[in-house]
């Protein structure tokens, strides 16, 4: 069965409000007992419908994240379309280590999904942009140290 996967870039199109009430009320409308589609809506897209995992609030993006990885976890049938979504949300919420081991396994599945190989190419961008980033602040850290601590001593052998 072939599923149809959006591009990344559609996750980051602004989610409108009233676009999300439709599902979050059917959500709650079916309670306790909601059904794997409406989860499954309510947490993505279905048919043009925003979900979750496209709103600009952590919070949405976190409860679409848990509703799919239920869904991953309790319908073995729904779990290969799940993984580029599950891959999508974490990339979202910034956990590049969970996004990058669904959207794999998505590539394992499908070696020439093109909207996994671009997500996949995001999430490396984005890894090595932050690992970057990450060794800009340690280096800056101990130079400032360095100069702190050097600032230190010559005020200790002055008073000497």
């Amino acid at each position: 069965m072939a599923f149809y996967y959006p591009d990344a870039a559609d996750a980051e199109s602004p989610l409108r409000p009233e676009e999300l009430q439709v599902l979050r009320s059917q959500y709650e409308k079916e309670g306790e007992f909601a059904g794997l589609q409406t989860k499954f809506n309510y947490a993505w897209v279905y048919e043009d419908m925003i979900g979750l995992i496209k709103s600009n609030l952590r919070s949405e993006q976190q409860e679409g994240v848990r509703l799919l990885s239920e869904i991953f976890r309790n319908s073995p049938e729904r779990r290969r379309e799940c993984l580029y979504y599950l891959a999508l949300g974490n990339y979202k919420l910034g956990s590049y280590a969970e996004a990058r081991k669904y959207n794999d396994l998505l590539l394992d599945l499908e070696p020439s999904n093109m909207q996994a190989q671009s997500l996949k190419s995001l999430i490396d961008d984005r890894v090595a942009r932050d690992g970057l980033i990450g060794a800009a602040l340690v280096g800056g850290l101990a130079v400032t140290a360095g100069v702190v601590g050097s600032l230190f001593l010559k005020g200790a052998s002055r008073r000497k």
